[in-house]
Parts: structure tokens; sequence; C-alpha cells
């Protein structure tokens, strides 16, 4: 019964419907089922099979905006009953996400923190528009792993060195890896200001996510 249930459950973040998401998440909690394997076993191979297409290109940004929000639809309803069993699910790092200062592009960061919750990793998204200090200030409180910056202007990526020059000035480089993102970024760029990793979509993100926390 749960294999089948399973199954149900991939095939609706494939659909990214988050009402079938919930109620089969419902249906998992009243057949006392592990709501940490239904989202490892069920959701999560929907996710990754929805991240692979659109990798090769047979999915388009909006499945994958659909599939994350059901994929957050699901967690959630599952929530309460983890929390009840005491049973929290395992992260895979802390990542403070924000667009930078002067940047008020909100989408593509929004759905790269959508990606990286799903995958498992617990996410702290500042926003838009977020000082420098501001971010640094959030990563040293909650001890990320990783800090996500994304930029959408030429005029506003210069805030992503300075992020990156500020943690160098505080002695704070080695404690945290900084990922960057956004239209005009280039790899160039990426080594010119020394940052750790860099993706073009989401699912990308996720995989530089996981190589820069070693899992």
């Amino acid at each position: 019964m749960s294999r089948e249930l399973y199954t149900k459950m991939s095939q609706s973040i494939v659909a990214g419907d988050c009402e079938a998401a919930a109620a089969l998440a419902q249906q998992a909690v009243a057949a006392g089922l592990d709501p940490l394997e239904a989202i490892t076993q069920g959701y999560v191979a929907g996710v990754n099979q929805v991240g692979e297409a659109f990798t090769n290109g047979e999915a388009f940004l909006p499945e994958l905006v659909m599939a994350g929000e059901a994929m957050k639809t699901a967690v959630a309803t599952l929530e309460p009953e983890m929390k009840r069993r005491g049973t929290e699910r395992k992260t895979l790092g802390k990542v403070v996400l924000a667009t930078v200062e002067g940047d008020i592009h909100e989408i593509g960061k929004s759905l790269v923190g959508t990606m990286l919750s799903a995958a498992g990793f617990e996410v702290f998204d500042l926003g838009v528009n977020v000082a420098t200090t501001k971010i640094i200030e959030k990563a040293q409180e909650v001890q990320a792993d990783i800090i996500g910056l994304s930029a959408l202007l030429t005029t506003t990526m210069v805030k992503q060195r300075e992020v990156i020059e500020t943690l160098n000035n505080a002695g704070l480089r080695q404690t945290v890896k900084v990922m960057v993102g956004g239209a005009p970024v280039t790899r160039d760029w990426v080594q010119q200001i020394g940052a750790d990793g860099y993706s073009e979509d989401a699912i990308g993100a996720v995989s530089v996510a996981k190589q820069l926390v070693g899992a």
C-alpha cells in the first residue's frame, strides 16, 4: 500500500498539484506511515524526476516552479506529524539566500530556495535588496554552511564581490561557502571574485550546493 502511495506522491510533484500532494500527505499520516519516509521515498523522487527533465530540456520553468510549490505544500502538511514523532528531517546544510543590495529581482532566488528546501537544505531567504552586513549577520547567527547571492543587474553584481571581501576582512571566509547566480553572472566573474560555486538555474544550484557541503 505504501509503495503505491509513494508513487502517487511522486506523480503529484511531477504534475505540480499542490492539492493532491497535501491530500496524499494526509493519507500517509492517517495510515501511520513514517512522514520522513514519505518525503524521501515519495515526494523527493518526483522532485528529482522534474529536475532531470528540466536539465534535459524536457520540462520548463513553470513546471519547475509548480513542482517546488507542491513539494513545499507536502512538507508543510507532514511537518506537524514529524514534530509529534520527534523525527526531524536530516538537513544537508544551512543556506542563507538573498538578492543583493540595489536589486529587487525575486523569482530566480525564490525558485532556488524552494528547490534547495525540497532537496533537504534548511533555507533562510532574506528577500531582495539586502545589505551586505545583514547577509553576513544572518549567516553568523544561524551558522550557515552556504551563502547564496543573486544579482540580475550588472550594476549590482559588485555587491556579490563586496560580500566575499567583507567575509575575508572579518576572517569568516573559511567558515562559509559562497554561491552566486543571476543572468549577468559568468564563470569568469565567479573566479574573479573568488566565489565557491555558480549555477545558471535552480536545479544546477542544488547540485552545486550538495558538492559544497560534501553531500
